[in-house]
């Protein structure tokens, strides 16, 4: 339960880096799920078991991240850091999230296993069926703590709606416009308590990274770049799908290919191996770049060169989101302390959570709930979560797909 110290700075320095390093890492190993699961697992890492930031504070930066283009679960690690122990320790948050799967991403475009079998497909079930009960808890608490009255319960069923309606990659900043208005008229005389702090990132340094954002995003843009096979040309590719997706990892995905298919570096069958194989490793679905720079090197590469080209890659496509994260925090700082803008932001709050319930319900629920056993499994999972760690639920949830594979479908 989060105290009234709630979001106070940790140790700084590389002993405050050490600790978010060590955190996160656990994280990257046992976040299953995509983004939206992350936000669930982050919520419960971060706010409820270890105070590092409070409720409030973090649907803000949640909300933050969901409007700005890049990988919304790794910008909200990245900015948790940057508070926890700062400029170190917003880079321990991104490495300890991002190297369990990337290393898994690097490894699966030198080894190429096939996933295709059908027990990696009951695997992929029930981390399916963890990521639902992960996201319906994290639901569930974020509406107890920032939908507490009727007007913000009414904002988060707006932004719910809002999001299932629009649909794609602009659902869920429409969603969380809808509910800014709506705060702006429904909660002006509502106490909402301390406002987003931004804590790590001042103006100055804010300017510098969306400058660097729009200076490499111009470099990317120069004539030709797809047809070169440098490493500098790929990486400048990448980034461009990192700069202008909005949506998360999913939606990154048709914009790669796009780039990288038709212009010869990796035919469509190693393109969708790789997609497969992202759905099915912990942390950020971005890491599918670790595989794209694995898999691009020139053929006969040794694996020291190829690990160099997945590493060149992965961070050409983290780097704009998580630059512009940086950039945009002062801006959430500043308009925190108006009161209009508060209002907006706790609309905004509200709306995060119906933008969280309407991912639970597609296309997660949709897609991992198939069978009865399933809805069993996944209500234990959402129990047991209140007294096991999420390592033990996936390693329940792969258990119990694997066993209805074997009794079921043989």
């Amino acid at each position: 339960m989060t105290t009234a110290a709630a979001g106070e700075p940790g140790p700084r320095g590389w002993r405050g880096a050490a600790e978010v390093f060590a955190v996160t890492l656990g994280l990257g190993l046992t976040s299953f799920g995509g983004p939206v699961a992350h936000l669930g697992y982050f919520e419960r890492a971060y706010v409820r078991r270890r105070a590092w930031i409070s409720p409030e504070d973090f649907a803000g930066i949640v909300a933050l991240c969901q409007t700005l283009p890049g990988p919304a679960s790794s910008q909200v690690g990245f900015l948790v850091g940057l508070r926890r122990a700062g400029v170190p320790g917003a880079f321990a948050a991104w490495l300890g999230f991002t190297l369990p799967s990337a290393l898994l991403m690097c490894g699966f475009a030198i080894a190429a296993p096939s996933l295709s079998d059908r027990w990696s497909a009951a695997v992929l079930h029930g981390l399916q069926v963890t990521a639902a009960a992960v996201v319906a808890q994290a639901v569930w608490s974020m509406a107890r703590r920032l939908c507490p009255d009727l007007p913000r319960a009414g904002l988060g069923l707006l932004g719910g709606a809002v999001a299932l309606a629009v649909g794609g990659p602009f659902a869920q900043p429409i969603a969380l416009v809808a509910g800014a208005f709506g705060g702006t008229l429904l909660l002006r005389r509502t106490d909402q308590g301390p406002g987003p702090d931004g804590s790590g990132a001042s103006a100055r340094a804010g300017l510098a990274a969306v400058g660097l954002v729009a200076l490499l995003l111009l470099a990317s843009l120069w004539p030709g770049v797809e047809r070169s096979r440098t490493p500098l040309a790929l990486a400048a590719l990448v980034y461009r799908a990192g700069a202008l997706v909005f949506g998360g990892g999913h939606v990154v995905l048709p914009l790669l290919q796009g780039s990288l298919v038709p212009s010869g570096w990796l035919d469509q069958s190693r393109f969708l191996a790789g997609y497969g194989a992202a759905q099915a490793v912990p942390g950020p679905i971005f890491t599918f770049a670790a595989y794209i720079g694995a898999t691009a090197a020139p053929a006969g590469s040794s694996i020291a060169l190829r690990a160099a080209w997945s590493a060149l890659a992965l961070t050409a496509i983290f780097l704009p989101g998580l630059l512009l994260a940086l950039g945009a925090l002062p801006l959430w700082t500043w308009l925190s302390r108006h009161a209009a803008a508060r209002a907006a932001l706790a609309g905004i709050n509200a709306a995060v959570v119906g933008v969280l319930a309407a991912a639970l319900w597609r296309p997660i629920l949709t897609t991992a709930i198939v069978t009865p056993m399933d809805i069993g499994v996944a209500a234990a999972a959402f129990l047991l979560l209140l007294r096991l760690p999420p390592l033990a639920i996936v390693v329940l949830c792969v258990a119990s797909a694997l066993a209805e594979t074997t009794l079921f479908k043989i």
